[in-house]
Formats: C-alpha cells, structure tokens, sequence
C-alpha cells in the first residue's frame, strides 16, 4: 500500500516539475497547491473561479508574492509542514486571516514549525509584517498574554505584493533590524 501511495505521489509530483524539474504553479493540482512556491520564486495561491454552467471550481494560480528567502524556490510544501504549523492546504488565496485564529498561530509559533518549516515561518512572517505585526514578538507575547496578544492583528485580508514593499508592507526578510532574526526567530525560543 506504501508503495502504491509514494508512486501515486511521485507521479503527481513529475506532472508539476515537467518543464525541467521546475514549478509552475498553473501546473499543480489544487492539492498541492496552496504553500507551494514556484521556481521563480512567487507563490503559488488557490483561487476560486464560477464555470459558465454556474459551479465552482479551483484553479492554481501564481501569485505576485515573491518568497523573501531565495532558498524557498521551486518548493511544494510537505505534508509535515502542513500538519506541524496548523496550515491548510484548502486555503484560498493568500492572506493574514489565519492570524487570528489561536489554535493556528498555537501551531505556527511551535518549535517543530519554526525549526522544521521555513516556507510556512516565511510567509506568515511578511503576512504579520503587513499588518504591523513582527512574528517572534508575538509568538513570545501569545505565550505569556494569550488572547490579549490576539488583538494585536486586525486583518486586512490583503497580501502585500512586492510593490507594497517600498511602503513598508510586506518587507522583505533581508531588510531591517529583524532580518537576522526572521527564520529562526530566536534560536533559544521554548514557543
């Protein structure tokens, strides 16, 4: 049965990288989507369309948000990472909303996430940024405070693009004070 699963998975797999082991997004199957980041480095986003017949389906589209880490590229997201950081790989779209919710930022502020998961730390770190929030300090503060550290974020629901950068959103990981700090957070951490 192993067996039978790991070349189902292979074979869906060699479908994505057929254009010379790189990802397109386009490429992907819906459940491989979300979490993927493509060869260029912009990320993969599922996105909801309505048929003509009136039904919906889900394509998977590249997105204009670029991964700040240049060795998150051509990456499909393990199904370790899903399970570990509390991520969802129906998610449509890209946005901070999973922010609020405690029993995801209980997972996203874990140690098996935040040492094992770069991708997932990576974009919900620039997520937070967006919204005014850095990462570590809060997963130090929803630790000691709880629900209080909750109302720090107030979703916009918006993924700040690379043209957002300029103004202060979205920042990339190699600017700033905090750019030393962003993947690991803090080595010692005990999230």
């Amino acid at each position: 049965m192993e067996l039978i699963i790991f070349l189902v998975f292979s074979f869906v797999i060699h479908g994505a990288l057929a254009n010379n082991g790189e990802i397109v997004c386009e490429d992907l199957s819906v459940g491989l989507c979300a979490y993927s980041v493509a060869s260029s480095g912009k990320r993969c986003s599922l996105e909801s369309y309505e048929s003509i017949e009136g039904t919906r389906g889900y394509q998977c589209k590249t997105s204009e948000v670029l991964v700040s880490n240049i060795d998150i590229t051509n990456l499909i997201e393990s199904d370790e990472c899903i399970s570990s950081c509390g991520a969802d790989r129906n998610s449509l779209g890209i946005s901070s909303d999973s922010l609020l919710e405690s029993t995801f930022t209980s997972k996203l502020c874990s140690q098996q996430c935040n040492q094992k998961c770069p991708n997932i730390v990576d974009l919900y770190y620039n997520l937070a940024l967006g919204e005014g929030v850095y990462l570590p300090s809060f997963c130090k503060g929803r630790n000691l405070n709880g629900r209080r550290e909750m109302s720090q974020i107030q979703s916009s629901g918006v993924a700040w693009g690379p043209s957002a950068a300029s103004s202060g959103y979205g920042r990339q990981l190699s600017e700033g004070p905090a750019a030393s700090a962003a993947l690991a957070f803090e080595a010692d951490a005990p999230w």
